[in-house]
């Protein structure tokens, strides 16, 4: 159990907010690249920020306050120019830095730019997604993470908006032990049947089913946390699943790919009662097949909304629960997962809650979550920051899926593969 301060520290993202504060030393998605046009602005929330995202003359994404610092117009309506963004009501034209540009028929003199402006954060495009960095002094260097890095055919990403803090979320995804339940099939579809483990002809959702109370350790790594699962799935083996908490608000885990990639899903406050999920999913060795692609957007709007909300009570067909899956909330996991999250209350109240032993990563991960919280607030740079570009390398994030011998010991068997990398 964790006080009420605590919980406010962890939770509480807005501008000057120790998590805030903390939150915008590192680079955070701001938007999909497929959503922002060469001539057409686009609103984004951040940590409670309401700000603007357009490209500018090179085709390269900016991020400038929303209201313009004359009086406050609204500059979704701009104009996009080569120079920057203009806005509609008196004119002001502001650059990729956020200042005003003045030109000759304004002043009797050359173009120059005015100190001032709106805020403004840099951003780079990589992996489908533009990223922003929102901190004070130069911006590390963007993590080589593969799901950003492979080639474009090798990859897919997608969003989807959920109404609850972004700590709940993120917490859901480095529980290991709800998959025993909340995600389990009651027999094998004929997708999982695609899909049978290394070590074993089994697949996931069977072994799983097979062992629901599992082994839960956890190891401290540079990047955050590396989750093992052990089950037994009663062959005299065990079945392990390594899974990864990555600073600050990032988790690697088991999915369509694991064996040639991983899954990864980056949570971004919009505001402290609500935050966008960033799906990521990757192949080190094959493009992504359509069925795949499609599979990360399946069961969501236009607007990256789920079709299966709390409004509907996520369609949960209690029919459903006798023979198909344990939730009754159809095959798509994101829905299982935001039923999960959103019905604990927009901000959860850890002070109420009652964790157990299989809860290690979620103890864990708060405990480096507020040691960084604390660093940055003692004037020192927090973990998982590269700052010279030559060190720009690939964290050793290792996301697993087999069965091996029962006398293997799992974290040697990790360390033996990261060895090899």
């Amino acid at each position: 159990m964790i006080t009420e301060e605590e919980n406010n520290l962890l939770t509480q993202t807005a501008k000057g907010t120790p998590c805030g504060e903390l939150m915008r030393r590192y680079w955070q998605p701001a938007a999909l690249s497929e959503e922002l046009a060469a001539d057409k602005p686009l609103p984004v929330q951040l940590f409670g920020e309401e700000l603007i995202l357009f490209r500018d003359g090179d085709g390269k994404p900016a991020l400038i306050g929303r209201y313009c610092a004359h009086q406050g117009v609204d500059m979704i309506y701009g104009r996009i120019e080569p120079d920057g963004i203009r806005c509609m009501y008196h004119g002001w034209l502001f650059d990729n830095c956020g200042k005003v540009v003045l030109r000759g028929d304004w002043l009797p003199e050359k173009e120059r730019r005015w100190d001032v402006g709106q805020p403004a954060y840099p951003c780079v495009e990589a992996g489908g997604v533009i990223f922003t960095y929102m901190g004070p002094g130069a911006a590390p260097v963007l993590p080589s993470y593969e799901f950003l890095t492979v080639a474009a055919e090798n990859r897919a990403v997608t969003k989807i908006e959920v109404n609850c803090n972004y700590l709940q979320a993120n917490e859901g995804n480095i529980d290991p032990l709800h998959l025993s339940f909340l995600h389990r099939n009651l027999q094998d579809s004929e997708r999982d049947k695609q899909r049978l483990v290394p070590g074993s002809s089994a697949t996931p959702n069977s072994l799983v089913s097979k062992d629901q109370t599992p082994v839960i350790e956890v190891d401290v790594a540079e990047f955050g946390l590396r989750i093992y699962t052990i089950r037994k799935p009663g062959d005299g083996r065990q079945y392990l699943r390594v899974t990864n908490y990555i600073y600050p608000n990032l988790a690697a885990f088991n999915g369509s790919t694991t064996g040639e990639g991983y899954s990864a899903h980056w949570h971004v406050p919009i505001d402290d009662h609500s935050h966008w999920k960033y799906a990521f999913i990757f192949s080190r060795v094959r493009p992504l097949s359509e069925e795949i692609r499609e599979r990360i957007r399946v069961e969501t709007t236009d607007g990256n909304h789920l079709k299966r909300n709390h409004e509907n009570r996520y369609l949960q067909d209690r029919e459903s629960m006798t023979d198909q899956t344990f939730s009754g909330m159809g095959f798509h996991f994101h829905a299982q997962d935001a039923f999960a999250t959103e019905t604990q209350g927009p901000v959860q109240n850890r002070c109420e809650e009652h964790l157990v032993s299989s809860d290690k990563p979620i103890v864990a991960s708060r405990k480096l979550l507020l040691k960084a919280i604390q660093d940055v607030r003692d004037g020192c740079e927090p973990p998982h920051l590269l700052r010279e570009p030559s060190a720009g390398h690939e964290p050793s994030i290792i996301v697993l899926s087999e069965v091996i011998p029962a006398d293997v010991n799992p974290r040697q068997y990790v360390k033996g593969l990261e060895a090899k990398r």
